[in-house]
């Protein structure tokens, strides 16, 4: 009868084996990644490699982690390098990884990302770069297969939407070893060609078949052409390296093809809106010019020298009539202190003696107050009341006698 082992024990022994065991030292597993984890605090990984039957618990330390090249991710194809242990606290036996290394799609996705580390530290993906896409494109140039169907979805979408654009087409390898060189070519041709807008454009497909659109190559030809370009590879989900290099990335080559140009249909409503916004911004400009100028006449009409002469001439009148008024007011009052004054003189005057049998001697138009006035033979006027007549003087008496 074998020995009586406890727990410890057993786990103890099993780990002295696993370890013992050359076999299990640097050892290489193929599998697929699942249920990835970091701990924050330590910075180790734990996560489990599977295959299609059965699984195995993963350790990776933190100074192994801190290697490598890429970050691994759930259903990444992997393999894993490392010694097979026994954790004897929990009787699991695990691998402790010192490397990762992808397989198939996980060492593209590696390729990939070392490929676009590169070139965000050329500055190929800076948003200050990228160019800003005509509204109005009179040439557009289509980088890309000339058997593809995404060439004649592109071009279709052209002609309905703005069929007054000219399309220039460039072939390119868009899958294969030499594909990344001929979409290099083909962008060099169309960036020359003096176009408004590039598109790039392919179907989708595998991460092999796009991977000529995720290489350096296609990338930096991308970022240096001068002319704006929308990039369209793949289907929506897809995105390469030359979408990131893009001025633009369009989810399919079909809203490619609607991104670089405008709607036909769009235009002309937009062009009635506008024309009915002028319409009423000029119909409204004129009614206020017309009120602004009825407003100007009617002040000018104020203001016009007519206006002044019409006004003044009214005040002249007024003014001659009032000074009419009172010539006549002040003639008829010097006409009644006239006639006052006539009948106070009238009353006063010699003449009026006259009427009452009295006369008036004058000589040569002097009135004879006194006989010694009066020489003999002087001859002069006595005026009689309504009559005249003239006398000699032939005697004089000096002595005036007293009545």
């Amino acid at each position: 009868m074998s020995s009586v082992l406890s727990v410890s024990q057993l786990n103890k022994y099993v780990a002295f084996k696993l370890k013992s065991d050359v076999k299990l030292k640097g050892i290489c597993v193929k599998g697929e990644i699942s249920n990835f984890s970091v701990n924050y605090r330590s910075g180790h990984a734990y996560f489990t490699v599977k295959d299609e039957q059965s699984c195995i618990k993963a350790v990776m330390f933190s100074n192994s982690v801190s290697r490598l090249k890429f970050m691994p991710e759930n259903g990444m194809g992997v393999l894993v390098i490392g010694n097979v242990e026994v954790y004897e606290a929990g009787g699991v036996y695990q691998i402790i990884v010192t490397d990762i290394t992808p397989l198939g799609s996980g060492l593209l996705h590696t390729q990939i990302e070392l490929v676009k580390q590169k070139l965000i530290k050329q500055g190929v993906f800076e948003e200050s770069s990228k160019k800003t896409i005509p509204l109005f494109p009179r040439r557009i140039a289509v980088v890309s297969s000339m058997t593809g169907a995404a060439l004649q979805d592109i071009l279709n979408i052209i002609q309905r939407r703005f069929p007054i654009c000219t399309v220039g087409i460039y072939h390119t390898q868009v899958q294969g070893e030499q594909a990344a060189l001929s979409i290099k070519n083909a962008l060099e041709q169309a960036d020359n060609g003096g176009f408004d807008t590039i598109i790039l454009a392919r179907g989708g497909g595998s991460l092999e078949d796009l991977m000529p659109f995720n290489t350096e190559i296609t990338a930096v030809a991308v970022h240096e052409c001068k002319t704006p370009i929308i990039s369209a590879v793949g289907h929506e989900t897809d995105t390469t390296l030359a979408d990131y290099a893009a001025d633009l990335r369009a989810p399919t080559p079909s809203a490619a093809a609607e991104l670089a140009t405008p709607d036909r249909g769009e235009l002309v409503s937009a062009i009635e809106k506008l024309k009915l916004s002028l319409d009423n911004a000029i119909i409204s400009k004129l009614e206020r010019l017309g009120s602004t100028l009825d407003r100007s006449t009617n002040e000018l009409a104020l203001c016009s020298p007519q206006r002044v002469l019409e006004k003044n001439e009214q005040r002249v009148i007024t003014l001659s009539e009032r000074l009419k008024t009172l010539f006549d007011g002040i003639i008829r009052n010097n006409e009644f202190a006239l006639e006052k004054y006539a009948g106070s003189l009238n009353a006063l005057s010699p003449f009026n003696v006259l009427t009452r049998g009295y006369s008036i001697l004058s000589l040569e138009d002097r009135v004879v107050r006194s006989a010694s006035e009066l020489n003999e033979n002087d001859t002069v006027t006595i005026r009689f009341a309504g009559s005249s007549a003239t006398a000699v003087i032939s005697n004089l008496t000096r002595k005036e006698e007293q009545i």
